[in-house]
């Protein structure tokens, strides 16, 4: 579990220095809405990985403790990554819906990534 937490909190400050960079892009760029996008959809996608991490933790503790689990939430993972797309599909001229599909990937990206570095340092 203690592993679980390492991995969630590196791929957390990972997460938010990306979204950090989209913040400067949407301040010094002329792309605001390719940046606002991205921003979007990670900051959703942030919020679906917290949630992922939380259920897988509850998950196991629950299967320690020989009691019934539930499911780890696939419904409410699809719910929130729809939510990002009407509000990306309500506002098309200020954030660009491919930019927030790519931005609710971008944690899958962040966990790939974070495998394959701690692979090569061990």
């Amino acid at each position: 579990m203690l592993e679980l937490e390492k991995m969630f909190n590196r791929q957390l400050k990972y997460m938010l220095y990306l979204m950090g960079i989209y913040v400067i892009g949407v301040a010094f760029t002329s792309y605001d809405s390719v940046f606002q996008g991205l921003l979007l959809g990670t900051a959703f996608s942030l919020f679906i990985f917290w949630s992922m991490v939380k259920k897988n933790k509850k998950f196991a503790q629950e299967v320690a403790e020989g009691k019934k689990t539930r499911s780890l939430g696939s419904l409410t993972r699809m719910s929130v990554a729809g939510l990002a797309a009407i509000i990306a599909l309500k506002y098309p001229y200020e954030f660009q819906v491919v930019c927030v599909v790519v931005g609710l990937m971008t944690v899958y990206f962040v966990i790939m990534i974070d495998y394959f570095i701690q692979n090569i340092r061990r």
